[in-house]
């Protein structure tokens, strides 16, 4: 009686864990992913977010009225600074959210949001919340000029390529029509 109440505890102990561990390796819900987007306070995080890469968008915006002022009407800055603000509040951030659950849900399991929630719930990642919206800020301020520079050299390169394109066309013998059958 006694080896098998023993045997019968092991037994329901290495079910159990089987049971957990199984349990784990699933698939995340949409329920443990909604579980995640709240414990990292998305709706706040993209608010901030939005915040922090408006700021970037309104020096170019500044930079490019710099440039081309004495050409540009001069509340264009202002208004081009209130469109963007607009965009960004009116942007469907609730919709974006929903739209993420399957891309989370595909790539975690159950165990990694319970992880993830345990690591966002510490106390550094609360830190890691708090200045991600600084943080992006600050590396969005320092690509910005890395960016403009290449989008300026691809631009360039575009053009060049066009003109050629068009030298090239205008040099060819015109085509002669498809013979008539």
């Amino acid at each position: 009686m006694k080896r098998f109440l023993v045997a019968a505890v092991i037994c329901c102990a290495f079910g159990l864990s089987c049971v957990a561990q199984s349990t784990a390796d699933s698939p995340a819900s949409k329920e443990d992913v909604e579980r995640y987007l709240q414990a990292i306070h998305s709706h706040d995080m993209m608010s901030k977010m939005a915040d922090a890469m408006s700021r970037p968008m309104h020096e170019m915006v500044h930079d490019e009225y710099m440039k081309n002022q004495d050409r540009l009407p001069g509340n264009f800055e202002e208004q081009t600074n209130r469109r963007i603000d607009g965009m960004m509040k009116d942007m469907p951030w609730d919709e974006m959210m929903e739209a993420m659950v399957p891309a989370y849900q595909k790539h975690f399991t159950k165990g990694d949001v319970d992880a993830l929630i345990a690591f966002y719930s510490s106390p550094t990642g609360q830190k890691m919340l708090r200045e991600m919206p600084e943080i992006m800020a600050d590396a969005m301020q320092a690509v910005m000029p890395i960016m403009r520079q290449h989008m300026d050299a691809v631009n360039q390169k575009l053009q060049e390529q066009m003109a050629q394109s068009l030298k090239q066309q205008e040099k060819a013998p015109a085509a002669s029509p498809p013979p008539r059958l």
